[in-house]
């Protein structure tokens, strides 16, 4: 029980940290060129992986593991 708790709290601080997209933090760090399509590149691809183990958490599959790691992704990402 003590572990459940510890990874919901965990959870809510990397979410809480990580509420800032993609887009946004690029556009703060005044990045252009190759230097911000390699930092999305990386963003995407962390975010991906991210939102896996939350689909995995969640025990989702198929359809909806893919709809929501879709959804996370953008969320993450930004516009």
């Amino acid at each position: 029980m003590k572990v459940l708790a510890l990874a919901a709290a965990l959870t809510l601080i990397a979410t809480a940290a990580s509420a800032e997209s993609c887009t946004a933090t690029a556009t703060g760090k005044k990045l252009a060129g190759a230097a911000k399509t390699s930092f999305m590149k990386k963003c995407e691809t962390d975010s991906k992986a991210a939102c896996d183990k939350q689909a995995a958490d969640k025990k989702l599959n198929g359809a909806a593991k893919t709809s929501f790691t879709k959804k996370c992704v953008n969320d993450s990402v930004g516009s």
